[in-house]
């Protein structure tokens, strides 16, 4: 596949399949800017499908525990944000197969889980060692299978 992103490249070329491999380089701003995108999208869509369990109790069951929701919204974005990061950095210089659809889906368990749950923050703090290992293990599997195509 050539680069969307070459100089060279047409105008309107630019594909955000998510579903191959492929390397994305580019500057430094549009990765922060992926980055922010994914965390934010992996944050509101733990938001919305825990809106029955934080909302009114006319709108779905109890509310699962008191006290806010934005400390968890907030801690949930910066580690949506740190995943997206390693997962954009490793993909800007190896092959890593659908790095967005796996940040978002790991910023999204994670915000579902605490939003209605309300845990402690060793636990919040687990979890989100939990989501930065399984980044960090897409990340070798797919430079483990890049070295392996590079030695074929």
């Amino acid at each position: 596949m050539t680069d969307p992103f070459a100089p060279d490249a047409p105008a309107g070329s630019e594909s955000f399949d998510d579903d191959e491999e492929s390397v994305r380089p580019g500057p430094f701003r549009r990765h922060a800017l992926w980055a922010a995108g994914v965390a934010a999208a992996g944050v509101a869509m733990g938001w919305v499908t825990s809106l029955f369990r934080i909302g009114p109790e006319e709108y779905g069951l109890p509310p699962a525990a008191p006290g806010s929701l934005w400390p968890y919204l907030t801690a949930w974005a910066v580690i949506g944000l740190v995943v997206a990061g390693v997962l954009r950095a490793t993909a800007a210089r190896i092959p890593v197969y659908a790095p967005g659809r796996t940040a978002v889906a790991l910023t999204y368990l994670g915000t579902r889980l605490s939003l209605g749950r309300r845990p402690e923050a060793p636990l919040v703090a687990a979890m989100a060692a939990a989501a930065l290992v399984a980044a960090a293990v897409w990340c070798a599997v797919a430079l483990h299978q890049h070295r392996r195509r590079a030695e074929a």
